[in-house]
């Protein structure tokens, strides 16, 4: 095989269509495009949603909701993920840098520690938010919460 017999796969490359060539190619007259109307002229270009005159999906179906500009995300961690690090990796003080190194956060990332499972020795944790019940099961079992 050399650069000058190369050739693409039989049937991967299909001839164009060549249209206002004369009736006998079956596609001459109106180049398959219909008789008059907009889209037989040259230059036409449809509209973006445009449904053929029908009222376009965008303008038939109602707005609704709301997207508040400054609402806060929080990335949300529960306690038993920050006991299964503190059992496997024998962490004791929990800050924003530690849960990036364990790929749970983003650096950008706000974090909210949830109260969902259980803390089973002393942690001391800094995050931005905390739940009710997270904040008094990790004073509960001597440990410390800094809201950042």
């Amino acid at each position: 095989m050399n650069l000058h017999n190369l050739r693409p796969a039989t049937g991967s490359v299909k001839k164009g269509k060549r249209v206002g060539r004369g009736q006998g190619s079956g596609k001459g007259g109106t180049s398959a495009r219909g008789h008059k109307g907009a889209q037989s002229r040259s230059g036409y270009s449809r509209k973006l949603g445009f449904e053929g005159g029908q009222m376009p999906i965008q303008r038939r179906v109602p707005k609704f909701g709301f997207k508040n500009p400054f609402r806060v995300e929080y990335n949300p961690i529960n306690l038993d993920v920050i006991q299964s690090l503190a059992d496997e990796f024998h962490i004791k003080v929990f800050t924003p840098e530690v849960f990036q190194q364990h790929g749970l956060v983003s650096k950008s990332d706000k974090i909210k520690i949830l109260g969902n499972g259980e803390v089973t020795s002393a942690l001391e944790i800094k995050a931005h938010g905390f739940s009710k019940t997270a904040q008094a099961a990790i004073e509960q079992k001597g440990g410390k919460v800094e809201t950042i």
